[in-house]
Parts: structure tokens; C-alpha cells; sequence
């Protein structure tokens, strides 16, 4: 970074090119320094990484940490818990907590039960193995957890194999695998990371083998042989899963010089753009053989969440010159506010779901990212709507804090209603329980990098208190029954989402807001980090720089 002490004007590496978040075959290595996490902060030099407690003392005291919250904040005079919060109680103990335990009772299985002390596999991933692991890569990164890294790059070297008879879920397999290979490669430059996501992409594309070239959800990746949902509106295609493909596959275009990629994913806009929106919302289910929609049900939350999160992060992610992804993106949203976004009579702002013209007051867990994503849009919103997009964002982060505030345990619950007298609260026991989901907390943390309001910091270290006193297990971390029981129910996983997105999250809420700058990273929905993709003349000079 020179020797620049404004941020400003320090034009450092960032992902193997001169100041531009990019690194390709070739060229990736070109101007890192010896602080291998020059790659993820500008001006390295003048703003830190939050340093690790050294001395032998703090570690014990960290490690004495869970379940005695308060008291080891009145012994260190509040070290840290205290208003700074401290992001190396995010890697020291939560992190290394969740990777260890993973490592000796599930090492190279896809997930961990913290409970039983064995592996936990799910049919998402078919025969694919190593879900934790290639979901934690960019993780153990960031928080230069540099010997796990290492251990992890090793297993994926060694045994991550596609050429498996199984049955997957596209969606899954991209947001986690090629997702998490893409940003461990563009983070590490390791060529291992780029060879086996272009690997995998190539076994993903049968799955655009229909006569709209729709993917289908479900893909057997021998055979070439996909199929939808059985439960999905008359053999229809999901939204959120379809339309949650964009960032990875421009990337793996990029990587691997094959415009197929690209391709497979642009011709999913042309399908849409050609369809009527019923009063201008995009509904769940798509037919990808008739090419019309299934039924008019519409959902910010489960099944249609990331297809307008990619839209706004594809033009991001464009360097801002996908005119057309930013169009789809703020057409939709005025459309959302206009049918979905009601106000509670206690004065709580919500994302209702729309079926058929009625509307149902349900908000889900998963709708609570929608808060960063209005946050993260803001800056492009039309005709001075700037102000009122990071308002809309704040106004959902303080819904969803009040989802986790109104809980016995202080987290949320899957689904929480705004009706029969009730706001905020989930009403039916199969909408109780919490499974170490990210979405809250990564609104708070788009909150925290727009506003700098400390209430952000605040309601995260809630969430850790909360995840420390009754998700933390001998054997890891586990998910929750019912969130407003005062008696603790186990459901004995560890999702691999917790290491790759609530724990990342956290991480860098707590940290400075130069590591992994917005300007240059785009976080994929798995919350892998993805670098923005400069123009041919930007990318020219700083080359030549």
C-alpha cells in the first residue's frame, strides 16, 4: 500500500490486481505483498486486522467465555464485552469451536451433529461430500486461521469429487461449492480452488437442458438428467433458485474464458423480461417446459429471497454497467413496496407475502436480509429515494431485532406473524425454531457499514450472547426447537451456512469496514466474497499501473 496514510488515495492490491478486486490466470499473483490479507483490505498498512488477545491469560479467559458471559465481563474489567465488542471472540472461540469439533466428529462429511458426535448428511448435495469445508474456506481466511485453511485446501485437493452418481440440488451445490471455490480462489489465488469450481460448473450445465433453458431445480450429475420439485406448483422451477445463479456463473465465464456460462444465465433474464408480472411482482413458480408462471404466489422471503438479491448484485458486481440487472432490481422494489410492505398497528414495518392478490402477514427469517439488501441499493436508488431505501432498511433490521427481542432465548424464529393480535411473534409451532440462520445479523451488518449506528453493534453481540448461552454444545454449535421455550431442545445440526455466513457476519460486523470493502467485494447469498468485475479500460490501467 505505499507509505499513503489516506485511505482514500492508497491504491493497494485487492484480489491480485493493482486497486481492482480481480485476479485471473496469470496475473493473480502479480501484486500481492508478503500480508497475504492485502488481498481483502485496502491501505493495510494504516488499518490493521483487529489484533488476536496474545497473552495466555486472555486465552483461558476466552476460553472460559461460554455460559458465564457477565461474570468474565466483571473479571476483565469489560475486555470484551464492552462497547468496542471484539471480533477475535468471533474467530478464537465461536470459529475455531464449530471448525474443531466438525473436524473430529464429521472430517470431511458434509455437516456435524453436535450432539450425537457424528457426521450429518442431507440429500442437497447427492454423493458430494465436504460441505462444511468448502463452505468455511473463505471464512477460516478472513480470520487468518491460516493452519485450518491449510488443512482444509489439502482435504479439497484430495477428495472433493463430483464424478458421483447422485441426485443434487443446482441451487445448493452452486451458492455453497462453486460459490465458496470461487471466493477461496479469488481470496488465496490458490489454482486448485478455480480448477474444481469450473469443474463443478461444467457438471451444473445439463441442468439448462430445457426448452426455455430454465435450469431444473434438481440434477443427477452423471447422467445429465434433471427434474423440479415434486411439490412445486405442476413441475415449476423456483425463483430464488433459478435466479441464483448469476454471480457465479458470470464468474466462472470470467475464470474460465467459456462465455457459456454467461450465456446460460443472461437467457434466464430473456425469459423473464418477456413475461407480464402480475401487478409487477415476479411470482415463485416458473414452468421451465411452458415458460409461463405456476401459481401467484409471491415471496421475498423462502423461494423467491436471492432472485432480487442478485439483481442488485449483479449490477454491483458489473462494476454498475448491467443496466439491465439495476432496472430489474429497482422496478421490482418499487413493486414490493407498493403490495408487500405493510406497517404493523404497533408501528412495525414488515414484508408481508402475496398469494393470489390476498395478502398473507407473515414475515419469515429468511425475508429479514431484505433490510441490508434495501441498505446496500440505496446509493443507486432512483429520484433522490436514497434516504428512504437505507430508512426501509433500518425499519426491517428493527423488525426482525424485535422477531429475536420477543423470544425466551433472544433468537428468532423461522417465521413470526402480523395478525390475531400478535406482531413480531410466531404463532404456530412448526414456525418456532431457529437453525443458526444468518439473516438478521447480516442486515445489521450492511446496517453497521451504512449508518455506523452503534444499536447495530449492539443487537449482533446480543445474537452471540444469545447463540453462546443456548446453541453452543460440547460438540459444536446446534439449532433450536422452539426459541420461546424456557427449556433447551436441541435439533442436533450444525449447518454449514453457520460457519460460511452467521459467524463471517459477525466477524465482520465487529471488524473494521475495510476488510472486504464493498467497493470491491460483492458477497454472494452464501456470503462468499466475490470481486467486482472491472471494465476493459479500468482493468488497462491499472495494469499498467
Amino acid at each position: 500500500c505505499g507509505e499513503s496514510s489516506d485511505i482514500h488515495s492508497c491504491n493497494c492490491c485487492v484480489g491480485g490486481k493493482q486497486g481492482a478486486g480481480i485476479g485471473g490466470p496469470g496475473s493473480r499473483r502479480a501484486c500481492l505483498t508478503t500480508d497475504s490479507l492485502s488481498l481483502l483490505r485496502p491501505c493495510q498498512q494504516q488499518r490493521p486486522l483487529p489484533q488476536h488477545p496474545k497473552s495466555g491469560l486472555e486465552m483461558l479467559l476466552l476460553h472460559a467465555w461460554a455460559g458465564t458471559k457477565f461474570i468474565l465481563n466483571q473479571f476483565c474489567g469489560g475486555f470484551f464485552l464492552n462497547q468496542h465488542y471484539n471480533p477475535a471472540f468471533i474467530s478464537l472461540q465461536m470459529m475455531k469451536h464449530a471448525w474443531d469439533n466438525y473436524k473430529r466428529y464429521a472430517w470431511g462429511l458434509n455437516e456435524l451433529k453436535p450432539i450425537s458426535k457424528q457426521g450429518h448428511s442431507s440429500n442437497l448435495f447427492g454423493n458430494i461430500q465436504g460441505a462444511t469445508i468448502v463452505d468455511a474456506l473463505d471464512t477460516l481466511y478472513i480470520m487468518e486461521m491460516k493452519d485450518e485453511f491449510k488443512e482444509a485446501k489439502e482435504w479439497v485437493e484430495r477428495n472433493l469429487d463430483f464424478n458421483v452418481n447422485a441426485e443434487i440440488s443446482v441451487f445448493e451445490v452452486n451458492i455453497r461449492f462453486v460459490g465458496g471455490l470461487l471466493s477461496a480462489y479469488y481470496l488465496s489465488g490458490e489454482e486448485i480452488f478455480r480448477k474444481k469450481a469450473v469443474e463443478l460448473g461444467e457438471k451444473l450445465l445439463p441442468a439448462f437442458n430445457t426448452p426455455t433453458g430454465i435450469p431444473w431445480a434438481l440434477l443427477n450429475i452423471k447422467s445429465g438428467i434433471g427434474r423440479n420439485w415434486p411439490w412445486a406448483s405442476g413441475g415449476s422451477s423456483i425463483l430464488a433458485e433459478f435466479g441464483t445463479l448469476h454471480l457465479e456463473f458470470i464468474h466462472l465465464s470470467h475464470l474460465s474464458e467459456n462465455p457459456i456460462f454467461a450465456e446460460k444465465v443472461m437467457n434466464i433474464r430473456k425469459v423473464l423480461n418477456r413475461l407480464d408480472k402480475p401487478e409487477g411482482l415476479y411470482p415463485n413458480y416458473l414452468n421451465p417446459s411452458s415458460g409461463q408462471w405456476g401459481q401467484h404466489h409471491v415471496s421475498i422471503g423462502g423461494l423467491g429471497d436471492s432472485f432480487y438479491e442478485y439483481l442488485l448484485k449483479a449490477w454491483l458486481m458489473s462494476d454498475k454497467t448491467d443496466e439491465e440487472g439495476k432496472k430489474m432490481y429497482y422496478d421490482a422494489v418499487q413493486a414490493i413496496e407498493t403490495h408487500l410492505i405493510r406497517k404493523s398497528s404497533g408501528g412495525l414495518t414488515y414484508i408481508a407475502e402475496w398469494k393470489g392478490g390476498l395478502l398473507e402477514h407473515k414475515m419469515g427469517h429468511l425475508t429479514c436480509f431484505a433490510g441490508g439488501m434495501f441498505a446496500l441499493g440505496a446509493d443507486g436508488a432512483p429520484a433522490d429515494k436514497t434516504g428512504h431505501h437505507i430508512e426501509l432498511g433500518a425499519e426491517i433490521a428493527r423488525t426482525c431485532h424485535e422477531s429475536y427481542d420477543r423470544t425466551s432465548m433472544k433468537l428468532g424464529p423461522e417465521a413470526f406473524r402480523f395478525d390475531g393480535g400478535v406482531e413480531a411473534i410466531a404463532t404456530r409451532q412448526n414456525e418456532k425454531y431457529y437453525i443458526l440462520r444468518p439473516e438478521v445479523i447480516e442486515t445489521y451488518m450492511y446496517m453497521w457499514r451504512f449508518t455506523h449506528d452503534p444499536k447495530y453493534r449492539q443487537w449482533g453481540w446480543e445474537a452471540v450472547e444469545a447463540l453462546e448461552q443456548y446453541c453452543r454444545v460440547d460438540g459444536g454449535y446446534s439449532g433450536i426447537r422452539d426459541v420461546y421455550s424456557n427449556h433447551q431442545s436441541h435439533d442436533d445440526v450444525q449447518q454449514s451456512f453457520f460457519l460460511s455466513e452467521t459467524l463471517k457476519y459477525l466477524y465482520l460486523l465487529f471488524s473494521e469496514d475495510d476488510l472486504l470493502p464493498f467497493e470491491h467485494w460483492v458477497f454472494n447469498t452464501e456470503a462468499h466474497p466475490l470481486p467486482v468485475l472491472r471494465g476493459d479500460d479500468e482493468k488497462k490501467e491499472e495494469e499498467e499501473k
